[in-house]
């Protein structure tokens, strides 16, 4: 699968919001803010995996169908791979 730079993007932007955390850890910030930051990386890399498999389902499942292959199984896994992300 290729990953575009959308995808990349959500990646260094989630790598970005850790590195403030961090940051805020070091400077003693308040837990409220911190674990408000927190969330908000965690919401960002959930998007971001719901990206990925969505768009990796639609390229395997497009494959299938040129081949005329069933696509049950690719889509039972996309969402096996979003249960266990949670």
């Amino acid at each position: 699968m290729e990953y575009n730079d959308k995808m990349k993007n959500r990646v260094k932007r989630v790598e970005g919001q850790v590195r403030a955390i961090l940051r805020m850890m070091e400077e003693g910030k308040d837990c409220k803010d911190l674990v408000v930051q927190m969330s908000a990386a965690r919401n960002a890399l959930d998007r971001t995996i719901g990206l990925v498999v969505s768009s990796n389902l639609e390229q395997c499942v497009r494959e299938q169908i040129v081949k005329g292959e069933d696509t049950e199984a690719l889509i039972q896994e996309a969402v096996n791979l979003l249960v266990k992300s949670r």
